[in-house]
């Protein structure tokens, strides 16, 4: 009851939020004298209808208050829009206090209070109802929560459905996209490798070539006296090598860094002949990447309101295993 009941105040709410103006309709009553008898509120559809008279026109206008979605100032304003001639009109409570333009509607029916409209005020009582407590829908959020709920409960699975759909068919074409530059990329790769380990033995070759020339001449050609300030100027120079590498490229002299280096110059190089469009190839990478994680989320437990998996700790691996 209190769902169903719910959906149809928010119902109620939305129709009314449709309308620009508070006011829904004046009455052609004229009065001869500003009275409070004159001000009332009264229930229409479970909505509460006040009844404020306007000075310049001498008639009665009847102005459906929105409880939950609209508050004080909202009212005022109708009233202004409604009479041009207002030039104010407040709102107090019954001891004097002036109510903020913020507060709810449903916050200001709660007691007594006096509407002010320029010099003549008007003390209102509201009158109880049981047909809304709103207690019950104390904020538009609630109400938005249940439809929500009531929304999820109905339609989810086959949201899910769609939005699958929608992104296995976005991942196609993207598959069908990355196919022909997936070919090329990978022919790339293999000669940029094959380049890269290449040089990578040839660095080997040439330090075996130089340990057993050093060995040559220290001892079979000449003696060690002579050949230790060559070892050493031959290292110094390494060392200064070693340095220019880190001044050209910002980078430490190190293994793993140099082929990843060499590998990458080579393949953006052959990229370049081959015209390879590197940037497209990454950007199609980036959005397979990024509809897959989409749709990991939509296959989510929580996504699908089942209960999400338990974590796997190190005695359950165990048992696993066992």
């Amino acid at each position: 009851m209190k769902i169903s009941y719910a959906v149809s105040q928010f119902q109620h709410a939305g129709t009314l939020l449709k309308s620009k103006n508070a006011c829904q309709v004046c009455l052609v009553r004229k009065y001869s004298a500003l009275d409070n008898a004159d001000v009332s509120i009264t229930y229409n559809k479970g909505l509460p209808v006040i009844s404020v008279p306007l000075p310049s026109r001498q008639e009665l206008c009847k102005f459906t208050l929105r409880p939950v979605a609209s508050n004080v100032g909202d009212f005022l304003q109708s009233i202004k829009e409604e009479d041009r001639g207002i030039d104010r009109a407040l709102i107090y409570t019954t001891d004097g206090s002036r109510v903020a333009a913020s507060t709810q509607i449903a916050h200001l029916l709660n007691d007594s209070f006096v509407l002010k409209i320029n010099d003549q005020s008007y003390t209102i009582n509201p009158p109880s109802s049981d047909i809304v407590d709103f207690k019950d829908t104390s904020s538009l959020d609630e109400v938005k929560s249940l439809v929500s709920q009531l929304y999820s409960q109905f339609n989810a699975d086959e949201h899910q459905l769609l939005q699958q759909q929608a992104i296995n068919a976005r991942l196609e074409n993207l598959k069908a996209e990355i196919e022909p530059l997936e070919k090329v990329k990978q022919e790339l790769a293999i000669k940029a490798s094959s380049r890269t380990k290449l040089l990578m033995w040839g660095g080997l070759a040439f330090m075996a070539t130089q340990f057993g020339v050093l060995a040559r001449l220290t001892w079979w050609e000449y003696s060690w006296d002579i050949m230790e300030p060559v070892t050493y100027f031959i290292t110094y120079g390494t060392a200064i090598v070693m340095y220019g590498y880190f001044l050209l490229t910002q980078q430490d002299y190190v293994y793993p860094d140099i082929r990843d280096r060499s590998y990458l110059k080579y393949f953006h190089k052959q990229a370049e002949s081959n015209k390879f469009n590197v940037n497209k190839y990454n950007i199609l990478c980036d959005e397979i990447a990024r509809a897959e994680q989409d749709l990991q989320r939509l296959r989510d437990p929580l996504q699908l309101h089942l209960p999400p998996e338990p974590i796997r700790t190190e005695k359950m691996k165990d048992l696993e295993e066992k």
